[in-house]
Protein backbone atom coordinates (compact mmCIF):
# COMPACT_ATOMS: atom_id res chain seq x y z
CA UNK A 1 0.00 0.00 0.00
CA UNK A 2 1.98 3.31 -1.06
CA UNK A 3 -0.95 5.97 -1.49
CA UNK A 4 -1.49 7.46 2.18
CA UNK A 5 -4.49 9.38 1.61
CA UNK A 6 -7.66 10.24 4.27
CA UNK A 7 -9.34 7.56 5.12
CA UNK A 8 -5.80 5.77 6.19
CA UNK A 9 -5.07 8.35 7.88
CA UNK A 10 -8.19 8.21 9.65
CA UNK A 11 -7.67 5.04 11.10
CA UNK A 12 -4.37 5.97 12.28
CA UNK A 13 -5.72 8.08 13.90
CA UNK A 14 -8.44 6.16 15.45
CA UNK A 15 -5.47 4.37 16.92
CA UNK A 16 -3.57 7.30 18.54
CA UNK A 17 -7.21 8.04 19.83
CA UNK A 18 -6.86 4.76 21.34
CA UNK A 19 -3.16 4.76 22.71
CA UNK A 20 -3.87 8.63 24.08
CA UNK A 21 -6.72 7.41 26.17
CA UNK A 22 -5.10 4.29 27.81
CA UNK A 23 -1.47 4.54 27.50
CA UNK A 24 -0.05 7.69 26.39
CA UNK A 25 3.82 6.90 27.54
CA UNK A 26 3.54 4.98 24.59
CA UNK A 27 2.59 7.38 21.30
CA UNK A 28 5.34 7.02 19.28
CA UNK A 29 6.55 10.41 18.09
CA UNK A 30 4.56 12.46 15.13
CA UNK A 31 1.99 9.12 15.70
CA UNK A 32 -1.04 11.48 17.56
CA UNK A 33 -3.81 12.66 16.60
CA UNK A 34 -2.54 15.67 15.97
CA UNK A 35 0.74 15.04 14.25
CA UNK A 36 -0.66 12.79 12.10
CA UNK A 37 -2.80 15.32 10.91
CA UNK A 38 -0.12 17.87 10.85
CA UNK A 39 2.50 16.15 9.32
CA UNK A 40 0.40 14.26 6.49
CA UNK A 41 -1.44 17.43 5.78
CA UNK A 42 1.52 20.11 4.77
CA UNK A 43 3.77 17.49 3.26
CA UNK A 44 1.50 15.18 1.47
CA UNK A 45 1.75 17.20 -2.01
CA UNK A 46 5.65 17.56 -1.94
CA UNK A 47 6.74 14.38 -0.23
CA UNK A 48 4.03 11.90 -0.75
CA UNK A 49 5.66 10.15 -3.80
CA UNK A 50 8.61 9.40 -1.37
CA UNK A 51 6.00 7.71 1.37
CA UNK A 52 5.10 3.83 1.84
CA UNK A 53 2.55 2.88 4.68
CA UNK A 54 0.78 -0.43 5.96
CA UNK A 55 -1.88 -1.48 8.09
CA UNK A 56 -2.01 -4.34 10.15
CA UNK A 57 -5.87 -5.64 11.24
CA UNK A 58 -6.84 -8.02 13.43
CA UNK A 59 -10.30 -8.92 13.92
CA UNK A 60 -11.18 -6.09 11.35
CA UNK A 61 -9.59 -3.43 13.53
CA UNK A 62 -6.80 -1.79 13.47
CA UNK A 63 -4.01 -3.17 15.64
CA UNK A 64 -0.74 -1.44 14.24
CA UNK A 65 0.89 0.32 11.22
CA UNK A 66 4.01 1.56 9.61
CA UNK A 67 4.49 4.74 7.67
CA UNK A 68 7.87 4.90 5.55
CA UNK A 69 9.53 8.16 4.77
CA UNK A 70 12.46 6.74 2.13
CA UNK A 71 15.34 9.30 1.42
CA UNK A 72 14.15 12.74 -0.46
CA UNK A 73 15.44 16.02 -1.83
CA UNK A 74 13.05 18.60 -2.54
CA UNK A 75 13.29 22.50 -3.37
CA UNK A 76 11.68 24.89 -1.32
CA UNK A 77 10.15 28.02 -2.54
CA UNK A 78 13.43 30.30 -1.60
CA UNK A 79 15.59 28.14 -3.75
CA UNK A 80 16.98 25.74 -0.87
CA UNK A 81 16.17 22.02 -0.33
CA UNK A 82 14.54 20.02 1.80
CA UNK A 83 16.86 16.35 2.44
CA UNK A 84 16.77 13.61 4.08
CA UNK A 85 19.60 10.51 2.93
CA UNK A 86 17.94 8.11 5.31
CA UNK A 87 14.96 6.35 5.14
CA UNK A 88 12.68 7.20 8.73
CA UNK A 89 10.21 4.91 10.10
CA UNK A 90 6.65 6.05 12.00
CA UNK A 91 4.99 3.61 13.59
CA UNK A 92 2.26 2.61 16.15
CA UNK A 93 0.66 -0.69 17.48
CA UNK A 94 -2.24 -0.84 19.92
CA UNK A 95 -0.65 -1.36 23.43
CA UNK A 96 -2.36 -4.95 23.31
CA UNK A 97 -0.45 -6.07 20.29
CA UNK A 98 3.32 -4.95 21.22
CA UNK A 99 4.28 -8.02 18.95
CA UNK A 100 3.10 -6.28 15.68
CA UNK A 101 6.30 -4.09 15.86
CA UNK A 102 8.63 -7.22 14.85
CA UNK A 103 6.03 -7.64 11.25
CA UNK A 104 6.25 -3.67 10.80
CA UNK A 105 10.52 -3.55 11.01
CA UNK A 106 9.97 -6.90 8.50
CA UNK A 107 8.55 -4.47 6.47
CA UNK A 108 10.23 -1.42 6.40
CA UNK A 109 13.31 -3.53 6.06
CA UNK A 110 11.91 -4.35 2.74
CA UNK A 111 10.50 -0.72 1.31
CA UNK A 112 13.61 1.21 2.39
CA UNK A 113 16.23 -1.21 0.57
CA UNK A 114 19.66 -0.34 0.63
CA UNK A 115 19.81 2.84 3.04
CA UNK A 116 20.19 3.65 6.77
CA UNK A 117 16.81 3.10 8.44
CA UNK A 118 15.97 5.10 11.24
CA UNK A 119 13.17 4.85 13.90
CA UNK A 120 12.40 5.66 17.48
CA UNK A 121 10.98 4.35 20.52
CA UNK A 122 9.26 5.57 23.52
CA UNK A 123 11.61 5.23 26.73
CA UNK A 124 8.38 3.74 28.67
CA UNK A 125 8.01 1.20 25.88
CA UNK A 126 10.15 -1.72 27.33
CA UNK A 127 8.90 -4.14 24.75
CA UNK A 128 9.48 -2.07 21.64
CA UNK A 129 13.37 -1.18 22.55
CA UNK A 130 13.67 -4.89 23.19
CA UNK A 131 11.86 -5.65 19.60
CA UNK A 132 14.42 -3.12 17.56
CA UNK A 133 17.52 -4.78 19.56
CA UNK A 134 16.64 -8.00 18.06
CA UNK A 135 16.07 -6.65 15.03
CA UNK A 136 19.45 -4.84 14.86
CA UNK A 137 18.90 -1.52 15.55
CA UNK A 138 21.13 0.39 18.06
CA UNK A 139 20.77 3.32 20.12
CA UNK A 140 21.34 6.63 18.02
CA UNK A 141 24.18 8.11 19.64
CA UNK A 142 24.42 11.34 17.62
CA UNK A 143 20.37 11.81 17.72
CA UNK A 144 19.98 11.29 21.30
CA UNK A 145 22.80 13.34 22.70
CA UNK A 146 23.10 16.48 24.83
CA UNK A 147 23.29 18.45 21.79
CA UNK A 148 21.05 16.01 19.69
CA UNK A 149 17.33 15.75 18.10
CA UNK A 150 16.12 13.43 20.31
CA UNK A 151 12.01 14.37 21.16
CA UNK A 152 10.06 14.15 24.76
CA UNK A 153 6.89 14.33 24.82
CA UNK A 154 5.10 17.25 27.45
CA UNK A 155 2.10 17.03 30.03
CA UNK A 156 -0.63 19.39 31.55
CA UNK A 157 -3.62 19.08 33.18
CA UNK A 158 -5.75 21.99 32.39
CA UNK A 159 -6.89 23.11 35.56
CA UNK A 160 -4.87 26.32 37.56
CA UNK A 161 -4.86 28.22 34.90
CA UNK A 162 -3.21 31.42 34.66
CA UNK A 163 -4.75 34.45 32.24
CA UNK A 164 -2.42 35.40 29.67
CA UNK A 165 -1.02 38.63 29.77
CA UNK A 166 -0.36 40.50 26.26
CA UNK A 167 1.76 43.20 25.73
CA UNK A 168 0.02 46.83 25.13
CA UNK A 169 -1.23 47.00 21.70
CA UNK A 170 -1.16 43.15 21.20
CA UNK A 171 -4.30 40.81 20.73
CA UNK A 172 -5.11 37.77 19.88
CA UNK A 173 -7.22 36.48 16.88
CA UNK A 174 -8.37 33.55 15.64
CA UNK A 175 -7.83 31.68 11.85
CA UNK A 176 -10.93 32.24 10.89
CA UNK A 177 -10.35 35.79 11.44
CA UNK A 178 -6.93 36.29 8.94
CA UNK A 179 -6.82 34.90 4.79
CA UNK A 180 -5.16 31.71 4.21
CA UNK A 181 -2.38 33.60 2.85
CA UNK A 182 -1.89 35.34 6.05
CA UNK A 183 -1.56 32.34 8.49
CA UNK A 184 0.63 30.81 6.24
CA UNK A 185 3.00 34.12 6.48
CA UNK A 186 2.37 33.81 10.31
CA UNK A 187 4.44 30.13 9.93
CA UNK A 188 7.02 30.79 7.40
CA UNK A 189 7.26 34.07 10.02
CA UNK A 190 8.23 31.53 13.37
CA UNK A 191 10.02 28.65 10.57
CA UNK A 192 12.48 29.82 8.46
CA UNK A 193 12.98 28.46 6.53
CA UNK A 194 9.65 26.99 6.47
CA UNK A 195 7.94 24.89 3.45
CA UNK A 196 4.18 25.46 4.19
CA UNK A 197 2.20 27.08 0.99
CA UNK A 198 -1.23 28.40 0.83
CA UNK A 199 -2.11 25.08 -1.26
CA UNK A 200 -0.83 22.58 1.70
CA UNK A 201 -2.65 24.81 4.61
CA UNK A 202 -5.68 24.33 2.72
CA UNK A 203 -5.38 21.02 3.15
CA UNK A 204 -4.49 21.31 6.75
CA UNK A 205 -7.67 23.08 7.13
CA UNK A 206 -9.69 20.24 5.64
CA UNK A 207 -7.80 17.12 8.05
CA UNK A 208 -9.09 16.47 10.66
CA UNK A 209 -9.75 17.63 13.42
CA UNK A 210 -8.52 20.58 12.78
CA UNK A 211 -10.01 23.63 13.73
CA UNK A 212 -10.16 27.40 13.27
CA UNK A 213 -11.58 28.48 16.21
CA UNK A 214 -8.50 26.47 17.88
CA UNK A 215 -6.23 27.86 15.46
CA UNK A 216 -4.65 31.03 17.58
CA UNK A 217 -2.79 33.63 16.51
CA UNK A 218 -1.41 37.22 18.00
CA UNK A 219 -1.25 40.31 16.07
CA UNK A 220 1.10 42.93 16.74
CA UNK A 221 0.18 46.43 16.98
CA UNK A 222 1.19 47.39 13.36
CA UNK A 223 -0.99 43.82 12.33
CA UNK A 224 1.82 41.45 12.01
CA UNK A 225 1.23 37.98 13.15
CA UNK A 226 3.70 38.14 15.50
CA UNK A 227 2.70 34.26 16.97
CA UNK A 228 0.75 31.41 15.73
CA UNK A 229 -0.37 28.13 17.33
CA UNK A 230 -2.46 24.94 15.83
CA UNK A 231 -5.03 22.91 18.81
CA UNK A 232 -5.87 19.80 17.38
CA UNK A 233 -8.34 18.42 19.60
CA UNK A 234 -9.45 14.60 20.62
CA UNK A 235 -12.98 14.32 21.89
CA UNK A 236 -12.84 11.23 22.75
CA UNK A 237 -10.27 11.48 25.03
CA UNK A 238 -10.61 15.06 26.28
CA UNK A 239 -7.00 15.47 25.31
CA UNK A 240 -5.33 18.44 23.09
CA UNK A 241 -2.07 19.01 21.43
CA UNK A 242 -0.45 21.89 20.37
CA UNK A 243 1.39 21.56 17.05
CA UNK A 244 2.89 24.11 15.71
CA UNK A 245 3.63 26.57 18.32
CA UNK A 246 5.89 29.46 17.38
CA UNK A 247 6.86 32.77 17.65
CA UNK A 248 7.48 35.42 14.48
CA UNK A 249 11.63 36.11 14.62
CA UNK A 250 11.22 39.49 15.43
CA UNK A 251 8.71 39.21 18.35
CA UNK A 252 10.70 36.78 20.56
CA UNK A 253 11.79 37.44 24.12
CA UNK A 254 8.17 39.49 24.60
CA UNK A 255 6.11 37.30 26.19
CA UNK A 256 4.17 35.89 23.38
CA UNK A 257 4.73 32.39 23.25
CA UNK A 258 4.10 32.49 27.23
CA UNK A 259 0.78 33.99 26.16
CA UNK A 260 0.09 32.54 23.28
CA UNK A 261 -0.17 28.78 24.79
CA UNK A 262 -2.16 30.03 27.82
CA UNK A 263 -4.75 31.38 25.72
CA UNK A 264 -4.39 28.52 23.96
CA UNK A 265 -4.97 25.99 26.80
CA UNK A 266 -8.41 28.23 27.65
CA UNK A 267 -9.70 27.76 24.00
CA UNK A 268 -8.76 24.04 24.54
CA UNK A 269 -10.68 23.75 27.42
CA UNK A 270 -13.48 25.86 26.51
CA UNK A 271 -13.91 23.14 23.92
CA UNK A 272 -14.08 20.41 26.40
CA UNK A 273 -10.27 19.00 26.78
CA UNK A 274 -8.84 18.30 29.90
CA UNK A 275 -5.21 17.39 29.22
CA UNK A 276 -3.01 18.98 27.18
CA UNK A 277 0.22 17.88 24.85
CA UNK A 278 2.86 19.19 23.73
CA UNK A 279 6.18 18.20 22.06
CA UNK A 280 9.99 19.84 21.93
CA UNK A 281 13.36 19.14 21.27
CA UNK A 282 14.59 17.77 24.72
CA UNK A 283 18.47 17.72 24.14
CA UNK A 284 20.07 20.09 27.08
CA UNK A 285 21.84 22.18 24.56
CA UNK A 286 18.00 23.09 23.18
CA UNK A 287 16.26 24.83 25.97
CA UNK A 288 14.78 26.97 24.52
CA UNK A 289 10.88 25.63 23.83
CA UNK A 290 11.38 23.21 26.85
CA UNK A 291 11.97 25.80 29.25
CA UNK A 292 9.20 28.06 27.39
CA UNK A 293 6.38 24.97 27.73
CA UNK A 294 7.89 24.19 31.51
CA UNK A 295 7.44 28.21 32.50
CA UNK A 296 3.62 27.38 31.55
CA UNK A 297 2.86 24.12 33.54
CA UNK A 298 4.43 21.52 31.08
CA UNK A 299 6.17 18.33 32.62
CA UNK A 300 7.73 15.68 30.59
CA UNK A 301 6.38 12.27 30.70
CA UNK A 302 8.39 10.21 27.94
CA UNK A 303 10.92 10.54 25.84
CA UNK A 304 12.01 9.33 21.94
CA UNK A 305 15.21 6.91 22.08
CA UNK A 306 16.45 7.59 18.65
CA UNK A 307 17.29 4.09 17.10
CA UNK A 308 19.62 3.70 13.70
CA UNK A 309 20.35 0.24 11.29
CA UNK A 310 23.36 0.68 9.35
CA UNK A 311 22.86 -0.60 5.78
CA UNK A 312 25.30 -2.94 5.14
Amino acid sequence: MDDLGPTELRLMQGLAQQVTATRPELLNGDATVGELAWVWAKDVDALGRFWRHRLWFVDGRLAAWGWAHLPYRVPRSDGTYREAKAANLIWQAHPDRPELLAEILDWYDDAAGGVDRLLTVQSADVSAQAIVAAHGYEFDAEAGSDNGSWVQFNGRELTDLPDPVLPEGFRFLAAADVSVADAVKAHRGAWHPASLTEVAFERVRRTWPYRADLHPLIAAPDSTLAATAIIWLDESSRTAEFEPVGTHRDFRRRGLGTALQLHGMHLARAAGASRMLVACLGAPAHPAARSLYYGVGFRPFTRDLPQIKVAR
